[in-house]
């Protein structure tokens, strides 16, 4: 099969005119649906001033109002589900560290488009029916062990169900299995290449040639470092629960923007600060409508994703815009000193760094009336106290001139900074414990 091997040619290679027109019917039922089942957004579209009805065109969807995390939080845990709850066939839920978790829902028809959906993505990074597809996304309430799961298998691949943990036996098993296809987070698969260099195994050398990831932001540095040790394709793909989990929208092979499924969901970009529409290629908050989801519809949710859209043509043939890299979270900016951060901005500085393994760890503190921040990083290899201490003002150095950030910078000794088999904790905020 070619590299651009489509799953499902024909709505993928779809004209952007048969798009508008598929998106334009598929809106006005997702519309009137919600308002029919779903109390909050019956009291939502009131408030507004605006009736299912009142959409004639898709630009009219920019009268209709946001839906926020906060909804989903303040109506557990199934007010927003538009379906009796006898209908919903899975739940899932975000871990609800914070608070009330936001809980989503899914119906049959629901499920068969998740599977579809990342069936799609899979084939678009590259996966093949008959890979064995080796999946260490976590498994359980968190959406990603089973999306790509179910995914793969309607791909018609072979699925080893890992989920996290255990990296030790994950690495045999890829060898024993001849895993083609490693599907995780992008820091557990940093982990698992670094597990599998201590046990004197290297993964280059394996089966493994495609790489699946997503569930957190990640830097071209982070791609670069992936492809090498894992010696893979390595490709970012897009989801969130709220909307549907993963499968949103996926990298094809040419790696240059993750292409959205606009068949099933639509997107925008507004200013994350006055919500006003961006022109295409402009940078600003993700938003998006789901139009095919029965369970639990979502209009205009801001996904607090920092990014851009482009609809220009894509070697692969595929007619979808792309969603360019997530740089971020606009509820994750740090202003260290009167400067906006984001920590993959960090992380593009230190990932590849000579001397510093690709580890970090920030923590935010208040000292005064001003945000610090503390960097730790892990020496790439065993060093004495002073060759650290040297390395530190290095790297320190580095972030001032690039990403002109005054920090305290620590590095750790190999090993010494936490690994992740999730989702990674990158930022430790302790401003209220510091005031």
């Amino acid at each position: 099969m070619s590299a651009d091997f489509m799953y499902a040619p024909e709505v993928e290679r779809l004209d952007r005119a048969g798009l508008k027109r598929l998106q334009l019917e598929r809106l006005k039922a997702l519309l009137a649906h919600a308002y029919a089942n779903v109390p909050h957004y019956r009291a939502a579209f009131d408030a507004a001033g605006v009736k299912p009805d009142d959409l004639r065109h898709l630009e009219d969807l920019a009268r209709f109002p946001f839906t926020v995390k906060a909804d989903l939080r303040d109506n557990y845990p199934f007010g927003l589900f538009a379906v009796p709850r006898e209908q919903v066939l899975r739940i899932h839920a975000s871990s609800g560290t914070t608070g009330r978790p936001t809980v989503v829902g899914y119906t049959q028809g629901d499920l068969d488009t998740w599977a579809e959906l990342m069936a799609r993505t899979l084939a678009s990074t590259g996966v093949r029916p008959g890979d064995v597809v080796h999946n260490a996304y976590g498994y359980g309430l968190f959406t990603g062990g089973l999306g790509f799961h179910y995914g793969a298998e309607r791909l018609k691949c072979s699925v080893v169900p890992m989920s996290g943990g255990n990296t030790e036996k994950q690495i045999t098993l890829i060898q024993d299995f001849g895993a083609r296809v490693l599907t995780a987070t992008p820091s557990y698969a940093l982990n698992i290449a670094e597990v599998a260099e201590g046990m004197g195994v290297d993964l280059a050398e394996s089966t493994l040639r495609v790489g699946a990831f997503g569930a957190e932001p990640w830097s071209e540095t982070m791609r670069a470092e992936l492809d090498r040790r894992l010696g893979i394709r390595a490709c970012d793909t897009y989801g969130l629960s709220e909307i549907m989990g993963p499968g949103v929208a996926a990298e094809c092979t040419h790696r240059v923007g993750l292409h959205g499924w606009e068949d099933h969901f639509l997107f925008e970009i507004v200013d994350p600060d006055t919500l006003e529409p961006r022109p295409m290629g402009a940078a600003g908050e993700l938003v998006i409508t789901t139009l095919t989801k029965q369970a639990l519809p979502m209009v205009r949710y801001r996904t607090r994703d920092i990014t851009r859209l482009t609809d220009e043509p894509c070697a692969c043939g595929r007619t979808h815009m792309r969603i360019m890299r997530v740089t971020g979270r606009n509820d994750d900016m740090m202003i260290i000193r009167g400067v906006n951060v984001y920590p993959s901005q960090i992380e593009a500085a230190l990932v590849g760094f000579p001397g510093v393994a690709p580890h970090y760890l920030l923590t935010l503190t208040r000292q005064g009336s001003l945000d610090h921040l503390t960097v730790e990083v892990e020496a790439a290899d065993g060093r004495d106290e002073d060759d650290r201490a040297h390395l530190a003002r290095q790297v320190r150095h580095h972030l001032k001139s690039l990403v002109g950030i005054t920090c305290e910078l620590i590095v750790r000794l190999p090993g010494e900074l936490p690994r992740s088999e999730g989702k990674a904790v990158r930022v430790r905020d302790l401003r209220k414990e510091t005031e």
